[in-house]
């Protein structure tokens, strides 16, 4: 039976710390217990920063616990674009700084002696189709000094007709959720103060930086750093400068022994994959089924999409054992906003592109020195303050047309029938007899849960996630548990109850 988890995070033994009880001093005051959070905050105490790391729900049990755990500089098809739309320099800069964070990541692995099963291994991006974009992709990549070679097909061991391949040698996989557990590990005893279950709602700078959460107490600190995925709230507008996306992933065990390498495709659909050492010498992971955030009502269908398509590649009737979800934001200019957020002393990380096992390394590194006044080369080319090239802003304004007409489109997808039609396991959106809309969910003990299915943050409609069973927003990416309570995105209060409740059917 498939388990509705992430590998990583059901394999995995994440320390756990209190929730915050008094209001609290620091130097810096990091919000978000990700990769980025959890890293920045180990620079900076290693370094004899006082830091406080408050983490809304547990350490790394959101986006960060839920990657491939590809740590690498190889980003599908990027390099190519980067050098059309920004020059050699830049390109340059940006390889340069991924691939240093590869390294970076293996020398933390190593100093800390943290076990997370890394192993170096070679990561492809491939075609299915001649004449594709990936020779070129392949020249500019080890023209930028990438350990990029374009190779025979056969190399991948991919039971497909797998028609041109690049190489990236020497890269690094890992089990994301022991490395984050290695991370605050080392923070702690270094002198770093966790804080789990203490979600943040607001950051204060008026006359001094106080950090509010929702259990009541504050952290005032001379610094704060918000790495929660998408900056919180209006923090910076960064809502309306980037897009959600939602990818899918299964662990399933195959009847031979896997592909060694990691590996993306550049056709559509994409599909992602790397071994999985703890499902044995045929243990793959398998990740692809990328859709806007909310865009997508038959979630099931994607994940069953992924399923097929590993039973038709090796020919077997697959059923995984684990499959999970993750979110990330992307930037219309491919390159990340990280540092201090515009007209404001906000220090920000987002917009990593599903690579944030490289790219938030890089982050990290730029938050530490932009707290401790260092010069970071790769500080302007991430800046947070940037607007983006031409086809940038063609794209933004694209974009918020789009969150304009989901406000305009109001809800979709009604469930037919009333409250005593919804079956075990069934959610929605159901009509009141007032004409209101109430979200509902019947969970697997038969209790029923309802939310008014509007986004807390600037009030778009919400979208059921029928395989996630999770309350989703289109318009920017924020994203509630079936109860209300809140997962990802800008939002930070969780679903209110509805104004009226649909009654239950006479017992």
């Amino acid at each position: 039976m498939t388990r509705q988890d992430s590998v990583w995070l059901a394999t995995a033994t994440i320390p756990e710390f209190e929730g915050i009880l008094t209001d609290k001093h620091a130097d810096v005051v990091v919000v978000g217990g990700g990769l980025i959070g959890l890293t920045t905050a180990l620079y900076l105490q290693q370094e004899g920063t006082d830091v406080v790391l408050l983490e809304a729900g547990r350490v790394g049990g959101r986006t960060s616990g839920n990657t491939t755990g590809k740590v690498t500089s190889q980003h599908s098809a990027i390099y190519a674009n980067l050098l059309d739309r920004h020059g050699p320099g830049k390109a340059g800069q940006y390889a340069a700084a991924n691939q240093a964070a590869v390294e970076e990541v293996a020398d933390l692995v190593n100093r800390l002696g943290i076990d997370c099963e890394l192993a170096r291994t070679p990561a492809f991006v491939y075609s299915l189709t001649p004449d594709s974009p990936l020779r070129r992709e392949a020249d500019v990549a080890a023209a930028l000094g990438l350990p990029a070679h374009f190779v025979d097909p056969d190399e991948l061991q991919l039971p497909l007709k797998v028609a041109e391949a690049v190489r990236f040698d020497d890269q690094v996989q890992l089990h994301p959720a022991r490395y984050l557990a290695g991370l605050a590990t080392a923070f702690t005893q270094a002198g770093g103060r966790i804080f789990e279950n203490s979600r943040v709602t607001e950051v204060n700078t008026d006359d001094e930086i106080q950090v509010v959460t929702a259990q009541g107490p504050l952290v005032r600190a001379d610094y704060v750093i918000v790495a929660t995925l998408l900056p919180i709230g209006l923090t910076g507008g960064y809502f309306a400068r980037t897009r959600p996306s939602q990818s899918h992933g299964i662990a399933v065990r195959l009847p031979v022994e896997a592909p060694r390498g990691m590996a993306i495709s550049v056709d559509s659909p994409v599909r992602s994959t790397r071994p999985w050492p703890g499902g044995g010498p045929n243990g793959l992971i398998v990740v692809g089924g990328d859709h806007e955030t909310g865009a997508e009502q038959d979630t099931e269908a994607t994940y069953q999409s992924l399923v097929d398509w590993v039973g038709s590649v090796w020919n077997f009737d697959a059923e995984p054992e684990y499959r999970w979800s993750a979110q990330d934001y992307s930037t219309p200019d491919l390159l990340p906003f990280v540092g201090k957020a515009p007209g404001s002393p906000v220090l920000v990380a987002t917009g990593m592109h599903k690579w944030g096992l490289s790219n938030g390394t890089v982050a990290a590194g730029i938050l530490r020195d932009l707290v401790l006044g260092r010069d970071n080369p790769s500080a302007g080319l991430y800046d947070a303050g940037r607007i983006g090239d031409v086809q940038a802003v063609a794209k933004l304004v694209k974009d918020n047309l789009h969150v304009g007409k989901e406000f305009a489109a109001g809800h979709l997808g009604r469930l037919k029938g009333g409250v005593d039609h919804l079956e075990v396991g069934q959610g929605g959106l159901l009509t009141l007899d007032d004409g209101g809309t109430v979200g509902a969910y019947r969970d697997h003990d038969g209790e029923l849960h309802t939310v008014e299915p509007v986004c807390t943050h600037l009030g778009c409609p919400l979208r059921w996630n029928p395989a996630d069973t999770t309350w989703d927003c289109n318009c920017h990416g924020s994203r509630f548990d079936h109860t209300g309570k809140n997962l990802d995105g800008p939002a930070t209060k969780p679903l209110r109850s509805p104004r009226s409740e649909p009654a239950e059917p006479p017992a």
